[in-house]
C-alpha cells in the first residue's frame, strides 16, 4: 500500500480505550500515533496494548492542539457521528493521512473539526466505541487502498493460487 497513516486521539480519558487504539494502530501498520489533550495513566495503556505498541510505533503526546505538529503533505480526517460527515463507505481516504478520534463521552472539539481535511462517519444508529471506531476505519482504509480485487458476485471468494476461479465469480480489476 502506498502512503502511510497515523491514528490519535483529542481528549481520550481512559488509558484502555487509548491502549486498544494503539495496539490497532499497530497492527493495521501505522506510521505513528498520537492523543491531543490525553486523561490518561500511561502505565495503565499496556493493560489494553498487550503488543507493547508504543516499543514499535512512534507516539506522541501533544498536550494541546497547537502543539500538533503533522507532516506537510499529511491530511487530518476527522471520525465524528455529525450529520454533515461524510460515510465511511462513500469516502475515498487520501494515500496520507491522520485520524483523530474524539473523546469517550464528547465528540471532537469544534476547532480539531476545523483544522479537520474532511469530517468522516461510520454509518451507525449510534455512537461506538473509540477503539471500535478506529478499527472500523483501519479496516476501510484496508480494503479500499489494499490493493485488494473487486469482491465476487458470488458468496465466497476465490480459491487461493488458481487465478482461474475468478472466472466463476466474475472478473476483478
Amino acid at each position: 500500500m502506498r502512503g502511510y497513516f497515523a491514528v490519535g486521539a483529542e481528549g481520550i480519558s481512559k488509558a484502555m480505550n487509548l491502549g486498544a487504539i494503539l495496539r490497532t494502530a499497530h497492527a493495521f501498520g501505522a506510521s505513528f500515533a498520537f492523543s491531543v489533550q490525553a486523561h490518561h495513566k500511561t502505565r495503565d495503556i499496556f493493560d489494553a496494548d498487550t503488543s507493547k505498541s508504543v516499543t514499535h510505533v512512534p507516539y506522541y503526546e501533544w498536550p494541546d492542539m497547537e502543539s500538533m505538529a503533522l507532516p506537510a503533505n499529511c491530511q487530518l480526517v476527522g471520525i465524528e457521528l455529525t450529520d454533515e460527515a461524510i460515510e465511511l463507505p462513500s469516502f475515498r481516504h487520501p494515500l496520507c493521512a491522520a485520524y483523530v478520534f474524539g473523546r469517550e463521552r464528547g465528540s471532537l472539539s469544534e476547532d480539531m473539526q476545523a483544522r479537520c481535511a474532511h469530517i468522516v462517519k461510520i454509518p451507525t444508529k449510534f455512537c461506538v466505541n473509540v477503539s471500535v471506531a478506529c478499527a472500523v476505519t483501519l479496516y476501510d482504509r484496508t480494503i479500499s487502498l489494499g490493493g485488494y480485487p473487486e469482491r465476487p458476485l458470488m458468496p465466497g471468494g476465490p480459491k487461493l493460487g488458481d487465478p482461474d476461479s475468478w472466472k466463476k465469480f466474475g472478473e476483478h480489476r
